[in-house]
């Protein structure tokens, strides 16, 4: 069992089936002509981007980078100033500007993120926030929108998020969209649909959508601004506002949703109010302050609009919250603003003092400062809904954000108590044991970690019409278990170490044939590959086990010729794209597959060395790494994200470590 040397109390029955042909890669032979790096430029660098990403640092001690997604979020901005009739009108402007720069000239629409292909319901959104704000639909960029969206079936078309904003602008008609009735949340635990059987992002969108869809909402639009000229079929008369059901489970869905929707008109008004009340009191029970139920912008908005409809007055404390939460995901650059989805200070935090504590003999003091922030951000007794599937565990997670104490994730507490544990780890002794027994209580059954969730498997509940997104749950991935498996594994308490070894059997199981692992939360299988090759550094895992021998081995066979690594977001719709890129090499993307690889013990390899010095080259003039591509999925396929830190810190991590590594390895020789 020597692939497990801090583990030695395996059960022979927990791994056999993932490592039962664990014969040793030999070490890929040195080659003698490898691009050398110059170390007096790699500390002149090293030593820049440190200094430049210290100078970033907030006086409190955390970093906050901004969060960028795709224009639906500042275009529904916009629309929501419509629905309330609560318009700014220099703040529209400014918005619409930043709108109107991200048009893709190539196809005419808008793209889910930077240089992606035309999507019909970012376009359709966009389109119609600009029209609002009073572009002429025979301006030359409303007309090759338009024609993009009617070459493409036209406004019917649409996802089903888009749908039910065009229903409550009365621009289709409310047969065109899936029934979201209050009554969701009086269903009981045992029924196939319940409110914790999804995942929290979906909760917090849905319970207070479910208020507008059953109040019939219907916007404002004070100067009565229309999308007629955007349908092929008028409104009215579209049949087809529903896609054909592919699977058996999904005609059954869809059957049962439609009859649900002539059933609903007809309940008891004493039900329907007592619904709409019970989910009212969820929404405010979640309010969470100035950062916004579950703070993330489309729950935000459905919160603000839904209290709107139940009568709460525009000075009404709840109201002053939810406008202000929104508001403060605004980034104001000036002449334009645009809207984050939600902001990620816990985040970018651990990550730069991950970074930061790579190369120990630099001055630790910011990265304590820094830890110090997030020990204060611990979330210890609040009523998380997590506490649904684990009443008695004790808390001891943190949240992505400022505060969302109903909502902390497990990926952020790995990350964090890694950073702890590393840091100080006696200094840090209540935090830390507090968020090893967190994560040990979230394990999921098939011994993974989810991000917010424990067990959250119903996959068939993808398969309802409201749920096209296909991002309805939150099961275990293999980037969160890594997170939680490395950390685990370093912190090295003997009561942990059964989880650890749950998890890392689930890590052998979700490899890919190709040696890579799926990137959930990061683009893609270099991200996925990154993390789980770094939790088994942690661990203590056998670096010479075939499963990191393969994943190195497809690491060095996705280098590009630049020495760097670069991967598109479509590897999310096509397997074989994974670890390629078409446009160019990233510097977010080469740091994670160099840090794999100095994971995997690679530091002297020609690949790292390329890597390193793609890196040095592509060094910005403000000493940091910045490029416009969109590094994560919020959820793959239909919603992308531009983490503008990752720019900026996964390199200096990189760089950070190849020099720490190479210096020690000089001292031995």
């Amino acid at each position: 069992m020597d692939g497990f040397q801090r583990i030695s109390n395996i059960s022979q029955q927990q791994v056999d089936s993932t490592l039962e042909d664990e014969a040793p890669f030999s070490k890929t032979a040195l080659n003698l002509n490898q691009e050398a790096v110059n170390t007096s430029e790699l500390e002149i660098k090293f030593t820049q981007a440190r200094a430049a990403m210290l100078s970033l640092q907030n006086a409190d001690g955390h970093w906050c980078f901004p969060l960028e997604a795709d224009c639906t979020i500042p275009a529904e901005y916009i629309l929501m100033m419509h629905f309330m009739d609560e318009v700014d009108v220099l703040l529209e402007t400014r918005i619409a500007r930043f709108i109107r720069d991200k048009q893709d000239l190539s196809h005419g629409g808008w793209p889910l993120y930077y240089g992606g292909a035309f999507d019909i319901s970012c376009t359709i959104k966009a389109y119609y926030a600009l029209k609002l704000v009073g572009d002429s639909p025979e301006a030359a960029h409303m007309v090759r929108a338009r024609e993009a969206i009617l070459e493409r079936g036209g406004a019917a078309k649409a996802n089903v998020f888009t749908r039910l904003l065009l229903a409550m602008y009365d621009q289709i008609p409310w047969r065109g969209v899936p029934v979201v009735p209050a009554e969701l949340v009086l269903l009981p635990r045992w029924f196939p649909f319940h409110l914790s059987k999804v995942s929290y992002w979906s909760r917090t969108v849905m319970v207070p959508l479910s208020i507008l869809c059953t109040m019939k909402a219907r916007a404002v639009n004070p100067r009565q601004v229309h999308l007629r000229e955007l349908f092929i079929i008028p409104p009215e008369e579209e049949k087809n506002y529903f896609p054909k059901a592919g699977t058996l489970l999904k005609r059954i869905f869809m059957l049962t949703e439609r009859v649900l929707s002539r059933v609903e008109p007809r309940l008891p008004q004493s039900v329907r109010q007592y619904a709409i009340r019970r989910a009212e009191s969820w929404t405010l029970e979640r309010l969470n302050g100035e950062c916004g139920i579950g703070a993330i912008f489309p729950a935000m908005v459905n919160a603000h609009e839904s209290l709107a409809l139940l009568g709460y007055a525009y000075d009404h404390p709840n109201r002053v919250q939810c406008r202000n939460a929104l508001r403060g995901l605004l980034v104001d650059e000036g002449e334009r603003v645009w809207c984050q989805p939600c902001t990620s200070p816990v985040w970018d935090t651990v990550l730069t003092s991950l970074a930061l504590q790579e190369d120990p003999t630099t001055d630790q003091k910011p990265v304590l400062q820094a830890l110090d922030w997030l020990v204060e951000q611990q979330i210890l007794d609040e009523p998380g809904d997590w506490r649904d599937n684990c009443p008695d565990l004790p808390g001891g997670g943190w949240a992505f954000q400022y505060a969302n104490p109903h909502y902390p994730d497990l990926d952020d507490t790995a990350a964090v108590a890694w950073a702890m544990d590393q840091g100080d780890a006696e200094r840090y002794q209540k935090p830390l044991e507090r968020a090893a027994n967190w994560l040990c209580g979230m394990q999921s059954r098939n011994g993974g970690f989810a991000a917010f969730n424990i067990d959250n498997t119903y996959h068939y509940l993808n398969e309802i019409p409201f749920a096209d997104h296909g991002a309805l749950i939150d099961p275990p991935t293999s980037d969160v278990t890594a997170r939680c498996v490395g950390f685990l594994g370093k912190y090295g308490k003997s009561h942990h170490q059964h989880a650890v070894l749950r998890g890392i059997s689930y890590l052998l199981r979700e490899q890919e044939s190709n040696g890579a692992w799926f990137g959930r939360w990061g683009t893609n299988y270099i991200y996925g590959t990154w993390s789980v090759l770094e939790a088994f550094r942690l661990a203590k895992f056998d670096m010479q086990h075939k499963s990191v021998r393969s994943a190195v081995q497809w690491l060095e066979s996705v280098q590009r010729a630049d020495g760097g690594w670069g991967e598109t977001n479509d590897s999310y719709l096509d397997t074989q794209l994974a670890g390629k890129f078409p446009e160019t090499s990233t510097a977010f993307q080469t740091a994670w597959a160099v840090l794999g690889l100095m994971a995997a013990g690679e530091v002297n390899s020609e690949s790292v060395r390329r890597g390193i010095n793609y890196l040095l080259r592509n060094q910005s003039s403000d000493h940091l790494w910045e490029e416009p591509w969109f590094t994560a999925p919020g959820f793959p396929r239909v919603f992308y994200l531009r983490y503008h830190g990752y720019s900026k810190f996964f390199p200096l991590w990189a760089l950070a470590r190849y020099r720490a590594l190479t210096r020690t390895v000089a001292a031995c020789l």
